[in-house]
């Protein structure tokens, strides 16, 4: 176990340059390419039991910190002919170096979600603060010094109907801050993309939307969940040949980041298809999901301690990547001439995203911020209390919210919407007591908001507080955010749901008590 988020980014760029035989896949244009120059197709396979079985208190297993299940699957993944796995969450406290040594040693790469159970962007109440990029960012730090990472994931079906597309410009801004924030630590550069689920509705402007607009702010890679081929389907019938003609000028590469329907008896036939001439000009291969066995039956084995044993389509996905043999190009011989980004979507009944994306968290104006104010929160708020207070004072009191509000349809952002949940409670409560001329008891709120000296403020914290706007919050920011990275997240009440409330046409108190959950429910099949 790490003694700190520091000392394990230290551990993980010695343990992967002590591997360096193992060369990180780059790209160019829309292709993955090995060093040596020859073409990476992703034969992966998503790779996190679910804590149904275990007798951990955590809302998920790292299975990058489990030396022991590495020790047992790596193997059987070889055998597989796998050579990327996905997992969704990981450990940002834990050890991850024996299992990362043991799928260089074997060749396999991994590609990581960023967020975890309750930490992750809600696409019902969308927030990007500042404990997110936290979580995110340490992330980062944790997995960037091994060679075999070959990307993040800031997001998983986060937007997946019509209704929610007003979450996409939050998953945006966490693409443009990860991406900002690997290249000022100096990392190695390691690619940020989306996974998308398969809406007939929103799926073609999604993938515009993540690659338009500045470079900086678009994703690296496109990844698609899709379930289309069931059974004994076909290139056409599955609907792949309008996926890949949808995609022949994309200037990213993209992959199925998870594939393997289990509506009938799985048969992987679409892996001859993935792997075939028609459609490696485009896809970069594909992820099947998943290697354990859970309630919803799409397990290649079933694992307890340390056996395991194979199931059906272990044997059968088996034989189906042996047979496949991708056409490839080299790396001296590829021009991209995909290279232009994607015009952005125009708002529509169908798709609510605006171009101007959330500001970059940035925890010291935070910081400064709730320093500078008279009346704040308690940190012992509960949640539920935070969401009854939210309502209280931006909706019955009617005081004016605008400098925490967040609202991804208008593109109209807060200074302060950044920040966590507690800071912005306390933002409140500050407007709140002001607007009521200090009275004695305006900072009461049945016990949970106190008043306090409010500090004289650094040369930093004034800055930073002008570029903002002021207390009030009406600024821009442009400084830089600062972050070390965090650890995982120990408590946060994943899943609960928090009331949401109106006032004119802004909906601003469960968005706001979604960060003190930390974002809902991990997206997994």
């Amino acid at each position: 176990m790490r003694a700190s988020i520091l000392m394990g980014a230290i551990a993980a760029t010695v343990i992967g340059s002590a591997v360096a035989d193992v060369d990180p896949i780059h790209i160019k244009g829309n292709k993955f390419f090995y060093k040596n120059g020859t073409e990476f197709f992703i034969k992966g396979v998503a790779y996190q039991e679910d804590t149904t079985n275990s007798t951990s208190t955590s809302t998920f297993t790292d299975p990058l910190a489990d030396e022991a299940g590495c020790k047992r699957d790596v193997p059987l993944l070889k055998e597989l002919g796998t050579n990327t796995i996905r997992v969704y969450a990981i450990d940002t406290k834990a050890d991850h170096d024996p299992c990362m040594k043991l799928l260089q040693d074997a060749g396999i790469y991994v590609v990581s979600d960023l967020s975890e159970p309750s930490l992750s962007i809600n696409r019902d109440e969308p927030s990007w603060d500042d404990k997110l990029y936290a979580r995110y960012t340490g992330v980062v730090d944790v997995l960037q010094g091994y060679n075999n990472v070959l990307g993040f994931f800031a997001g998983n079906e986060v937007s997946n109907n019509a209704s929610n597309t007003d979450a996409s410009p939050f998953v945006k801004a966490a693409v443009r801050d990860v991406k900002a924030y690997i290249k000022a630590k100096n990392y190695r550069t390691i690619p940020v993309g989306y996974a998308t689920n398969d809406d007939s509705d929103i799926r073609l402007n999604l993938a515009k939307y993540f690659n338009c607009g500045d470079e900086a702010d678009t994703i690296d890679f496109w990844g698609y969940n899709i379930y289309s081929w069931c059974g004994d389907s076909s290139y056409t019938k599955s609907g792949y040949d309008e996926r890949t003609k949808e995609f022949e000028t994309y200037s990213k590469p993209a992959f199925f980041a998870e594939y393997g329907c289990n509506e009938v008896t799985r048969k992987f036939t679409e892996v001859q298809a993935i792997y075939g001439d028609q459609m490696t000009p485009v896809w970069s291969g594909g992820i099947v999901y998943m290697y354990f066995e859970e309630a919803n039956n799409y397990g290649l084995v079933k694992a307890s301690g340390n056996s395991v044993s194979k199931l059906a389509d272990f044997d059968t996905l088996k034989k189906q990547v042996a047979k496949a043999s991708p056409s490839s190009i080299s790396e001296s011989a590829y021009t991209a001439t995909n290279t232009a980004l994607e015009k952005c979507p125009a708002t529509a009944t169908s798709w609510q995203a605006a171009t101007n994306l959330p500001p970059s968290p940035n925890q010291k104006l935070c910081s400064c911020m709730q320093k500078s104010l008279s009346c704040v929160a308690k940190s012992t708020v509960k949640d539920k209390d935070t969401a009854e207070l939210f309502s209280y004072i931006c909706g019955d009191s009617k005081t004016d919210c605008k400098g925490i509000k967040a609202n991804g349809t208008s593109g109209v952002y807060g200074a302060y919407s950044m920040c966590n949940a507690n800071e912005r409670l306390s933002w409140a409560m500050d407007a709140y007591y002001n607007s009521q001329n200090k009275a004695s008891d305006a900072c009461d709120f049945t016990g949970k908001g106190q008043t306090q000296s409010a500090s004289t403020t650094s040369s930093e914290c004034s800055s930073l507080i002008k570029e903002a706007g002021g207390v009030a919050g009406t600024g821009v920011v442009t400084s830089a955010p600062q972050s070390s990275g965090s650890s995982t997240s120990t408590g946060g009440a994943s899943g609960v749901v928090v009331p949401g409330f109106n006032f004119g046409a802004l909906k601003i108190g469960a968005a706001m008590v979604a960060a003190v959950l930390g974002g809902g429910a991990l997206v997994m099949f």
